[in-house]
């Protein structure tokens, strides 16, 4: 019997994190990202472009595929992808990144949860999904108005998801995390944005000469410890910074 993990951008930040503590921790981690990388050589990896719908429903055949229900004891969905997208005011960001960017950030993870539901249903294993979200969801920054409402769908979309779930014999279990400030491409992207763009550009600066930037290794051993332990509750929203 075999535990599975299938993490969106698996190759980098907080998703290569995850991919190594899970691995590490006796897991078969399939990766789903826009390259493939040879340092992830001991996970199974998948190209897809997130912003591609019918790519997401493709990789997620192809992936199912290669599972078997029948020797599948866990079965873990975490969706960590995401884009900041352009930092600035909403009227200034052309309506092409603003397509881009939700379409990553949100509908990936609708499509992702939906297939993950569908394709495991009647599947007797433990079932899981886990939302990488974000304190942008529930806090509004400047600049950020498409991550910031990206995450805040995502938080709703796990409440609904959870009291649908809770009625079904073994439904999926499924859950929102918040990694805190974590030192990723994420992070140097708004520290290196001018201040005319986004106001709040120093705290982050601040975050990073202070060194309060997490290792994107530590958030990947609180969430995996976390899930371990139990913790995980169906619908929970969880700031890793609080357990």
């Amino acid at each position: 019997m075999e535990k599975v993990v299938i993490i969106t951008g698996g190759n980098k930040g907080i998703g290569y994190g995850l991919a190594k503590e899970f691995h590490k921790n006796g897991y078969r981690v399939i990766s789903i990202s826009r390259n493939k990388i040879e340092k992830l050589y001991s996970v199974e990896q998948y190209q897809c472009d997130l912003s591609i719908s019918d790519s997401i429903e493709k990789t997620m055949l192809d992936i199912f595929s290669q599972l078997d229900e029948n020797t599948t004891k866990k079965l873990v969905l975490i969706n960590n992808a995401g884009d900041l997208g352009i930092v600035n005011t909403l009227e200034n960001i052309p309506t092409i990144n603003i397509d881009y960017t939700i379409k990553v950030n949100l509908t990936a993870p609708l499509i992702l949860n939906s297939l993950f539901i569908k394709l495991t249903k009647g599947w007797e294993c433990k079932k899981k999904i886990i939302n990488i979200s974000s304190g942008a969801a529930i806090n509004p920054y400047e600049s950020w108005s498409l991550y910031c409402s990206s995450k805040a769908g995502i938080d709703m979309m796990t409440k609904v998801v959870a009291k649908e779930q809770k009625k079904i014999k073994n439904g999926v279990k499924i859950v929102s995390i918040y990694p805190g400030v974590v030192d990723t491409d994420m992070q140097a992207k708004a520290r290196n944005t001018p201040k005319e763009r986004f106001n709040s550009v120093q705290r982050f600066i601040d975050f990073y000469e202070n060194g309060e930037l997490s290792t994107p290794k530590q958030v990947a051993e609180k969430i995996y410890e976390l899930e371990d332990k139990g913790k995980l509750k169906n619908g929970i929203i969880l700031d890793v910074r609080n357990e």
